[in-house]
């Protein structure tokens, strides 16, 4: 039985940085593309950041330069190092594996869902 399961979110101030954890279990963790993807109210939800098997890194446009997204194959554990957040960050931020080695922007490519952690930033 795969799980997912994210840590790290909170409540912080603009401009501040949260590390965003996803311990994964029941699989082999090195073997698969891993993403961070967030929902906020009332939106879709979106990919922020991707890794494939081999370290390949992707992020959208809005978070390129100051997300960075890292994985620890021996731990299980993947990372999203957030750093000047804004309070268009605001969203629950959830960890996702991948059918396959590779990522995708579309979250149907991806089977395993953590619960999610909320991430909040005040102006």
């Amino acid at each position: 039985q795969v799980q997912l399961v994210e840590s790290g979110g909170g409540l912080v101030q603009a401009g501040g940085s949260l590390r965003l954890s996803c311990a994964a279990s029941g699989r082999t963790f090195s073997n698969y593309g891993m993403g961070w993807f967030r929902q906020a109210p009332g939106k879709e939800r979106e990919r922020v950041a991707s890794i494939t098997s081999s370290g390949s890194t992707y992020y959208s446009d809005s978070v390129k330069g100051r997300f960075t997204i890292s994985r620890d194959n021996p731990k299980n554990t993947l990372y999203l190092q957030i750093n000047s957040l804004k309070p268009a960050d605001t969203a629950i931020y959830y960890c996702a594996t991948s059918h396959f080695e590779l990522t995708s922007a579309n979250p149907k490519s991806y089977d395993y869902w953590g619960q999610g952690t909320q991430v909040t930033v005040s102006s």
